[in-house]
């Protein structure tokens, strides 16, 4: 019975450590190792350069992206060498900016709690030189500067006390326009850079049109009249906040000189001699009401 399976040409195949044993006609034939099929062996690499460039890829893929510069940067950098002064320009008028803004505060120019102590104290004449000139000495603003050059001519002729404020005027003037002539500079010199770098630019293209190299490629012709372009748009950047920032911190300091012309022209009236004298007679007339 045992001889029954091999009369019949038939044979179970066995499976040994994951090959398989065909025996056809008396032949061995090894099975090769299937490939990756859903639910059998998992496919085997051929070689060791295969895990090698498995490895690679996996490194370049967790590889960090490198940093890359802004496109508006680099828009700015092909406006050439010119445009280095005008960003240069352009900080300055940043930083003056801010620091206008922090020295043309109201608070600092015309404080209103001394205003109102000061100017109250000399209309009802409850103030003398000695106390006046201590409490114009204990604020530092503009405006105490002035009425501290008021009081100094304390019971003279309204004339010399004008010309002392005045004179105060003239100085305190100065601060409050101080860095004015800057803004106004750039915000003329910031274009003329600007037209500069359009005429290098000009020529450039200029030249390479002339050049034989540049037939047939107009991206050469391009570049010269971006950089012409670039060059002009950094000027009108830089100039128009400069010209604005000129216009508004100078009238902001107009206006506090008049407010201060003003306020100056109450208290001359009560400190100078002829002040005194009314103020005195004013008195004099209440007295013999009462």
């Amino acid at each position: 019975m045992s001889s029954m399976p091999h009369a019949m040409g038939q044979f179970t195949p066995a499976q040994n450590f994951g090959q398989t044993q065909n025996y056809n006609n008396g032949a061995y034939q090894p099975a090769a190792y299937p490939q990756s099929q859903t639910g059998g062996i998992p496919a085997i690499p051929a070689s060791s350069q295969e895990f090698a460039a498995t490895d690679e890829n996996a490194e370049v893929a967790a590889e960090p992206t490198p940093w890359q510069v802004p496109a508006f940067i680099q828009k700015i950098s092909q406006g050439g060498w010119l445009m280095i002064p005008l960003g240069i320009c352009s900080l300055i008028v940043l930083t003056l900016s801010f620091e206008r803004m922090i020295a043309l505060r109201r608070s600092r120019v015309i404080p209103r709690p001394f205003v109102r102590r000061f100017t109250e104290c000399v209309e009802d004449g409850q103030l003398s030189y000695e106390e006046a000139t201590a409490i114009c000495e204990e604020f530092d603003c503009p405006v105490a500067e002035v009425f501290r050059a008021a009081v100094r001519r304390w019971g003279r002729p309204m004339f010399e006390v004008e010309q002392a404020v005045m004179d105060a005027g003239d100085r305190v003037a100065d601060g409050l326009k101080r860095f004015l002539r800057v803004f106004h500079a750039i915000s003329n010199v910031a274009p003329l850079l600007g037209l500069l770098g359009t005429v290098l630019g000009m020529i450039q293209a200029f030249e390479i049109i002339s050049s034989q190299e540049s037939m047939g490629r107009p991206e050469m012709l391009a570049s010269g009249i971006s950089v012409a372009l670039i060059t002009t748009a950094g000027g009108l950047s830089v100039a128009i906040p400069a010209y604005l920032a000129y216009m508004y911190f100078s009238s902001k300091s107009d206006r506090y000189l008049g407010e201060i012309d003003k306020l100056c022209q109450r208290v001359v009236d009560c400190i100078s001699a002829e002040g005194l004298e009314e103020n005195g007679n004013n008195r004099n007339r209440k007295k013999r009401a009462a």
